[in-house]
């Protein structure tokens, strides 16, 4: 029995589990995936208690499993989360997000005169972690910023 004042979240059969995402980076991870637009069951939540992070978010995806590019830029937000797969209920993986050293065609180099942001060039940032953030080089001009732009 539900108390009165609790809500029951449904289940997903199957898909993806995002935890320990920054309550201030939610919209912007939902905004990276592309979520918005993805037509099945998105429930997620914010604001909600956690040791780790004090407050954090969660998001659950029915039916999708995200790839390597995905799970970078999620990497890049929220360089603390964790997905959970989900199949037939049951949680059958989890994972840290990590921090790849190099990230290609993700973000978008800071310095306006890079040679980036004038010519049809992949973007390629070496990358390390930054207390509780990450900080990205730029592969052409070697401007490092902590202020990611990603490119959708």
């Amino acid at each position: 029995m539900i108390n009165e004042n609790e809500f029951k979240v449904t289940a997903i059969k199957d898909g993806t589990v995002i935890d320990h995402v920054p309550s201030k980076q939610l919209f912007k991870v939902i905004e990276i995936l592309g979520l918005e637009n993805y037509n099945n069951q998105i429930t997620f939540g914010m604001n909600l208690e956690s040791k780790k992070l004090g407050n954090k978010a969660i998001i659950k995806i029915a039916d999708r499993f995200f790839e390597d590019d995905d799970i970078n830029r999620i990497a890049l937000i929220a360089p603390q989360a964790k997905l959970n797969i989900i199949r037939d209920y049951r949680v059958v993986e989890k994972h840290r997000v990590t921090i790849p050293e190099i990230i290609t065609g993700i973000a978008k180099c800071a310095n306006p005169h890079c040679v980036t942001n004038h010519q049809p060039v992949e973007t390629r940032f070496s990358a390390r972690p930054s207390g509780s953030g990450i900080l990205l080089t730029c592969c052409y001009c070697e401007k490092t910023t902590d202020k990611i732009n990603v490119i959708r």
